[in-house]
């Protein structure tokens, strides 16, 4: 089966790894069926565009869940720590998604570079195939700024 690029925002960043926005009804089943076997939710419950039950509807496919919820405006070290657990935690195939796949991308933004070692410029061009945070001038670019500082030893 291929992937089920119809659903928002979809990108395949590995083998193991896909990345969207939101989820819809038929997506559990879906992803179940390519092989996903742990689903990371980013986005908050009460978001108009969320699934909702998603924890029973992933239970019911056969898949394992994990809620991260994010306020998009207030992302925290916090949060970026149970996003790497949540990834770290097993070798299955996995699926991050959030409502417009931002959170997910940003956070992976900063995953490539700090725990896979990808140079910034590669890891950019990930994230900016959804969106840009950096550099942009509003308060949502303020929020995410302080999680895409360089770390000491953040390859170039």
């Amino acid at each position: 089966m291929t992937d089920p690029t119809d659903i928002r925002n979809f990108v395949r960043l590995d083998d193991r790894i896909t990345t969207s926005g939101r989820l819809e009804e038929a997506d559990p089943a879906r992803l179940a069926a390519i092989g996903v076997r742990h689903v990371v939710n980013l986005a908050l419950d009460d978001h108009s565009e969320a699934l909702p039950d998603a924890p029973t509807k992933m239970s019911a496919a056969g898949l394992r869940y994990t809620h991260i919820p994010i306020p998009f405006n207030a992302p925290t070290e916090e949060h970026y720590a149970a996003f790497v657990t949540a990834l770290e935690d097993g070798t299955e195939p996995i699926r991050v998604h959030c409502i417009m796949n931002q959170r997910v991308s940003a956070f992976f933004y900063r995953y490539n570079r700090e725990q896979r070692g990808m140079p910034e410029p590669e890891a950019r061009a990930l994230m900016e195939r959804v969106w840009n945070p950096l550099g942009a001038d509003s308060s949502i670019a303020q929020a995410w700024s302080p999680l895409f500082a360089p770390k000491s030893g953040d390859p170039e």
